[in-house]
């Protein structure tokens, strides 16, 4: 697949609520992903592998209440770049709090496949 055939594949499986399915199918098994800041509860900033990526999702689904969310792009930027924005309503349910957050995610792709994903937010 082409750049904006990965990005758009990318969009239409979350949009689904496929983010499982979106990593399996897209992602690179070396994938790093890199958070703006260290996650709570001891998760490392980075994380390197198909199977880590695997976990942090899930673990996000066991730990947050979406009430709703929505995803926009992919926007391209050159040969191996897109970006994705993201918007959330959720309760982090070990707090019981509810929050907006948008955050913008830059994805990089070599050899047909998503390599390196980063996330931009405002704690």
């Amino acid at each position: 697949m082409k750049l904006k055939e990965i990005g758009e594949r990318l969009v239409e499986l979350v949009k689904q609520g496929k983010n499982l399915e979106a990593i399996y199918e897209l992602y690179g098994k070396d994938i790093a992903s890199i958070e703006a800041a260290e996650p709570p509860a001891g998760g490392a900033r980075v994380m390197k592998g198909v199977e880590a990526v695997e976990g942090k999702n899930k673990w996000w689904a066991e730990n947050h209440e979406v009430h709703g969310a929505s995803v926009k792009g992919p926007y391209p930027h050159g040969e191996d770049r897109f970006c994705v924005i993201y918007s959330y309503d959720v309760t982090n349910k070990p707090m019981g709090q509810r929050f907006e957050m948008e955050e913008v995610a830059l994805y990089t792709v070599a050899d047909g496949k998503i390599v390196q994903e980063e996330f931009f937010y405002s704690m």
